[in-house]
């Protein structure tokens, strides 16, 4: 009976010793607070965040930033006309379709029509009325409204002298 007491308090022992163990590094593993784990070790211990699924706010971090882009389009009286698009200002767009217009030979090109962020349209009506010129978030719907106040001008021929979109782009740092 004395030999199986003793097992039985050795038994109990070892689970004592064991359990002692587990619970010590449990608590050494709870060091650190929520969101982060421990590094290091003898003594030179610190903690290190966990990765982004892991907890913590989770708030998105930027990856870029979006840059606005201008576009315009010059005309002068002997009827060259120059555009651009894609420029980081308004002045830097106005500049450049009148540099462009004058390559044509023109000496009195003027701005005709600035845009940011969306698309311009053209059209050509009859030679009496002049051209009309509008803008819009899609080449299409440039082209509609422009055509639209060709045609209300009363023109019988309303032809397309140039549409293109000066849109933002996305930056990735």
């Amino acid at each position: 009976m004395v030999r199986t007491h003793n097992r039985a308090i050795g038994f109990l022992l070892s689970i004592i010793v064991l359990s002692t163990g587990v619970v010590g590094r449990s608590v050494a593993e709870g060091r650190c607070p929520p969101g982060q784990y421990p590094i290091g070790g003898q003594g030179a211990g610190g903690c290190a965040p966990t990765g982004a699924g892991s907890g913590g706010s989770g708030d998105p971090v930027p990856t870029g930033r979006w840059h606005k882009t201008w576009g315009a389009v010059a005309f002068s009286k002997s009827g060259d006309a120059g555009a651009v698009v894609g420029k980081m200002s308004k002045a830097e767009a106005v500049a450049g379709a009148v540099e462009k217009c004058s390559q044509w030979g023109a000496t009195d090109c003027k701005e005709g029509l600035t845009f940011k962020n969306q698309c311009a349209a053209v059209i050509q009506a009859d030679k009496s009325l002049g051209t009309r010129l509008d803008t819009g978030a899609t080449k299409e719907i440039a082209l509609e409204r422009a055509t639209a106040a060709c045609r209300k001008s009363g023109s019988h021929s309303c032809t397309t002298i140039y549409a293109e979109c000066s849109m933002p782009y996305f930056e990735r740092f």
